[in-house]
C-alpha cells in the first residue's frame, strides 16, 4: 500500500559557520497533519534547521524536500512561500500599515491605469480572514493589534501564498494563559483544515498539550523523535539535557547562616512581564532566577538594577529602597548590574576600556565634574589587572576586544562602585569556555566578599555555582531548588513540567 509523503523532511542536515558545527547530520520528518515539536536547550541547532527548513540558509551537507519532492532553489522565494512559512517570536508585521496592506503587501489588486484598488485589496483581506476565522479588522492600523492578534495574521498571511506547513517560533512567549488557549484552539481548527505544524517551544508542558510528536536536538545533533502520549516526561528531559554531570556538586561554602538580607524583593508586579515576586539574597550569597528567555527572570533582575519599575511591590537593597525605574538610584543603592546584551546594553563600542569600565563612578575620577585621566587610566588598569582583560593598556577601543574581554569589561564596570547586591543577566552569553570560567569564578570570589549575587539565566553553567536557584515560569516563582540539583529536574521546572506529579 503506497504510503504518504512527509509534509517537510530534513535528512543528514550539516551546517557549519566558521569552526562551529550548528548542526551535524540532522533530521526531522513532519507527516502531513501533525503537531509536531522541535524542542531542545539553547545551541541545540533548532534556529539553524528552521533557517534552512524555510531556504533562508543552504545546508553544507543533507537535502530537505517538501512532499516527497526536493526542495526549491534558494533564489525561487516564491516557491518557498508555497511550501513553508515560519511566525517568529518576533514579529514581522510593518506596524504603519493596515492589516489588509501586510496581508498583500507588494501582491496588491491594481485597477485601471495599474493604480492599486485599495477596495479589492481589503475585500481579499476579509476574504482570507473569514477564510481562516480569523476576527481582526482589516481596516486596523497593525501596529494597534495585540500579540495574539498579530500571530493570527501572520499565520493567515502565510496560508495565503499556499503554504499548508507553518512553523510556530515560541509563539506563546508574550501570551497569557487564556490567550495560549485561544492559539492552541485555533492551531486545532487550522490542523482540521488541512494545516500542518512545527512546534518550537521551551515550555515543555505545551508539548504534550498540543502536539502529536517531538524531535529533540542535544548539541546540534538530532537525539530522538517520539509519539508524545509514548515518550514519558522524564525520558524527554533526559534527552534534551543527556545524562552526563547529571548532579550539580559546589565547594563553595555557602553564606553564614546569621548573614544578614542585602536584597529583599517583596510583592513585586509588572504586568506582561512577572506577578507577585517575592524572595530575598542574604550577603555571601548567590541565587540564581532560571527560565525560558519569556519567562520573566530577565525582567525581574532588571527591575532590581533600576532598568525597569515594578507596578507594585517593593525592592530593598542593603536597607534602603531606591526609587524604581531609576538606574542611577540603584547604583546609589549598591547594585552592580550586567545586562543581558553587552552589544547594545553594555558597551559604547567606540570608547576605551577606561572610559566603558569608570562610566558608573565619574565621582572618582575627578571633582566638579571633571574627570582625570590619569586617575581614570589608573583605575581601568586596576580592573584590567582583576579581570585578566586581555589589552594593549586602557586606551584601547572596546570594540577591538575578543568577546570575552569585552564581557570582562562590562564585569570591571559592575564591579567599580564596590556593590552590595551584583546583578547579572546571561553573564556568560557569547564568551569562550575559558572566559566563561574565568566569569563564573570571579562571581564566587565576589560572594566569597560579602555580596549578595543574583544570576538570572537559563544557561546551566551559569547556575551551578548557585546556592540556591529561584524557577520563573509564565511570571511567578513556580519553585526553589536547592544547590545539588539534577540537570533534568531543572530543566524540567524551567519548562514547566513538575516530574513528580
Amino acid at each position: 500500500m503506497a504510503t504518504t509523503a512527509p509534509v517537510a523532511e530534513a535528512t543528514g542536515i550539516t551546517k557549519r559557520f566558521g569552526p562551529t558545527v550548528a548542526l551535524h547530520e540532522a533530521a526531522i520528518r513532519v507527516e502531513a497533519g501533525q503537531a509536531h515539536a522541535l524542542v531542545g536547550r539553547n545551541g541545540a541547532g533548532k534556529s539553524t534547521l528552521v533557517s534552512i527548513l524555510t531556504g533562508l540558509l543552504p545546508p553544507d551537507g543533507g537535502g530537505v524536500r517538501f512532499g516527497g519532492e526536493p526542495a526549491p532553489r534558494l533564489a525561487d522565494r516564491g516557491a518557498w512561500r508555497q511550501r513553508v512559512a515560519c511566525v517568529y517570536q518576533k514579529s514581522t508585521i510593518i506596524p504603519g500599515l493596515s492589516v489588509a496592506e501586510n496581508l498583500f503587501l507588494n501582491r496588491h489588486e491594481r485597477g485601471p491605469g495599474g493604480l492599486i484598488s485599495w477596495k479589492a485589496v481589503r475585500g481579499r483581506a476579509r476574504e482570507l480572514l473569514d477564510t481562516w476565522s480569523v476576527d481582526v479588522d482589516v481596516r486596523a492600523p497593525a501596529g494597534d493589534l495585540d500579540v495574539e492578534q498579530r500571530q493570527f495574521v501572520e499565520i493567515a498571511r502565510a496560508l495565503s501564498f499556499g503554504a499548508r506547513f507553518i512553523i510556530l517560533d515560541e509563539p506563546t512567549a508574550q501570551l497569557d494563559a487564556a490567550a495560549t488557549t485561544r492559539l492552541f484552539t485555533r492551531i486545532g481548527d487550522l490542523r482540521r483544515q488541512g494545516v500542518t505544524f512545527l512546534f518550537i517551544s521551551h515550555h515543555l508542558r505545551e508539548v504534550y498539550e498540543i502536539c502529536d510528536a517531538v524531535t529533540v536536538f542535544r548539541d546540534a545533533r538530532h537525539v530522538l523523535t517520539a509519539a508524545v502520549d509514548e515518550l514519558p516526561r522524564a525520558d524527554l528531559v533526559a534527552a534534551m539535557t543527556g545524562e552526563a554531570g547529571a548532579v550539580v556538586r559546589g565547594a563553595r561554602r555557602g553564606p553564614p547562616p546569621d548573614a544578614a538580607d542585602v536584597l529583599t524583593v517583596t510583592g513585586a508586579s509588572l504586568p506582561g512581564c512577572y506577578h507577585d515576586v517575592s524572595f530575598r539574597v542574604r550577603a555571601g550569597e548567590v541565587v540564581g532566577l532560571a527560565g525560558a528567555a519569556s519567562s520573566g527572570r530577565t525582567e525581574i533582575a532588571e527591575t532590581v538594577a533600576g532598568l525597569r519599575a515594578a507596578a507594585g511591590g517593593t525592592v530593598e537593597i542593603a536597607g534602603s529602597r531606591p526609587r524604581p525605574g531609576s538606574v542611577p538610584a540603584a547604583l546609589g543603592a549598591g547594585v552592580g548590574f550586567v545586562p543581558r546584551d553587552r552589544h547594545h546594553q553594555g558597551l559604547v563600542p567606540q570608547m576605551s576600556i577606561a572610559d566603558n569600565g569608570t562610566l558608573t563612578i565619574p565621582e572618582r575620577l575627578g571633582r566638579a565634574g571633571f574627570i582625570d585621566g590619569r586617575r581614570r587610566d589608573d583605575l581601568a588598569r586596576s580592573m584590567i589587572e582583576d579581570l585578566a582583560i586581555k589589552a594593549p593598556g586602557p586606551g584601547a577601543p572596546v570594540s577591538g576586544l575578543s568577546g570575552g574581554n569585552q564581557q570582562k569589561v562590562v564585569m570591571a564596570r559592575a564591579l567599580a562602585n564596590d556593590a552590595a547586591v551584583l546583578v547579572l543577566v546571561n553573564p556568560t552569553a557569547g564568551v569562550d569556555v575559558r572566559s566563561k570560567e574565568f566569569l563564573l569564578g570571579k562571581v564566587e570570589e565576589v560572594a566569597g566578599s560579602g555580596a549578595g549575587v543574583l544570576i538570572a539565566s537559563d544557561e546551566l553553567d551559569d547556575l551551578r555555582t548557585c546556592d540556591r536557584v529561584l524557577v520563573v515560569f509564565r511570571g511567578r516563582v513556580v519553585a526553589e531548588v536547592a544547590r545539588g540539583w539534577h540537570d533534568h529536574r531543572l530543566v524540567a521546572a524551567m519548562g514547566g513540567v513538575d516530574l513528580d506529579a
